[in-house]
C-alpha cells in the first residue's frame, strides 16, 4: 500500500484513503498560501479604489466642483481605477469612483459631482 503524504508539510498521512492534510491548521496553511496572489490583487485594487474616493470627496465639498488633473495627481489618484462609467444623452462620459465621480473637461480640467440618489 503507497504512503499519503500531507500537501502543506509533507507528514505521513494516517486514517481515510483519500485524506490530503495531517490536520485542519495543514489545510488552511495550504489553501491560505495557494490563494495569496489573488487576494493581494483584490486587496491592492480596493485600496487604490479607497484611495481615489478619499482624494475626490476631500476636493468635492459640495455636490459639484472644478479642479485640474495636476491637483489629483499630487494627491496619488489613479485614473485607471475606478467603479463605474456614465454616459450622458449628449456624449459626455463621467467616471465614478462609487457616489463620486468625475468628468474630464478641456485643458486637464475635471468637474468633480456627486451622484443624487
Amino acid at each position: 500500500m503507497d504512503k499519503s503524504y500531507c500537501q502543506s508539510c509533507g507528514e505521513v498521512l494516517t486514517g481515510r484513503i483519500d485524506k490530503k492534510y495531517c490536520s485542519d491548521y495543514c489545510r488552511s496553511t495550504f489553501n491560505n498560501t495557494l490563494n495569496r496572489a489573488s487576494r493581494k490583487i483584490v486587496r491592492n485594487v480596493n485600496n487604490q479604489l479607497k484611495k481615489n474616493y478619499r482624494i475626490l470627496q476631500s476636493i468635492n465639498k459640495d455636490q459639484k466642483t472644478k479642479t485640474t488633473r495636476s491637483v489629483l495627481n499630487e494627491k496619488g489618484f489613479n485614473f485607471k481605477y475606478f467603479t463605474n462609467v456614465y454616459k450622458t444623452k449628449k456624449g459626455h462620459v463621467y467616471y465614478f469612483v462609487y457616489d463620486q465621480g468625475y468628468l474630464p473637461l478641456e485643458g486637464d480640467y475635471f468637474a468633480i459631482v456627486k451622484r443624487q440618489e
